[in-house]
């Protein structure tokens, strides 16, 4: 795949994700997050560490997800490996903050990886969809 493909497929996955990310956390999901997290919460969002992650990590599911599924043709692979890609990165943080910080809940671990993997699984197919569309 060309680099200029890869570029714009991966300029496309990123106000899918950003969109998908600030309607679960500021709006679906945000008392449930205060809740558990009170008084963690920082009262402003620290943007250029946030910036960095998301492009991070969408560098990672343009590597280890798009890309192999486009390079098969499968939404369906897309998908899948969206999920695993999700379940891996966020069980990353989530349980390493239920095994070492007090007070993180297993309701939150639970919640929030199955939150990754649901927005890899769905920037991810989105991404193969997008290849696809390009004519990859």
């Amino acid at each position: 795949m060309q680099f200029l493909t890869l570029c714009k497929i991966y300029i496309f996955m990123i106000p899918v994700f950003f969109v998908l990310d600030m309607l679960w956390l500021g709006i679906v999901a945000k008392g449930f997050y205060q809740s558990r997290l009170g008084g963690l919460l920082s009262e402003q969002v620290n943007w250029p560490a946030a910036v960095i992650f998301y492009l991070l990590f969408l560098a990672g599911l343009l590597f280890f997800v798009v890309l192999p599924a486009a390079a098969r043709d499968s939404l369906v692979h897309g998908l899948l490996r969206g999920l695993f890609f999700g379940l891996i990165t966020y069980a990353t943080y989530d349980l390493t903050n239920l095994a070492t910080l007090k007070n993180w809940s297993l309701s939150l671990t639970l919640v929030d990886i199955l939150w990754g993997m649901i927005l890899s699984a769905a920037v991810g197919t989105a991404g193969v969809g997008f290849a696809r569309w390009l004519g990859t």
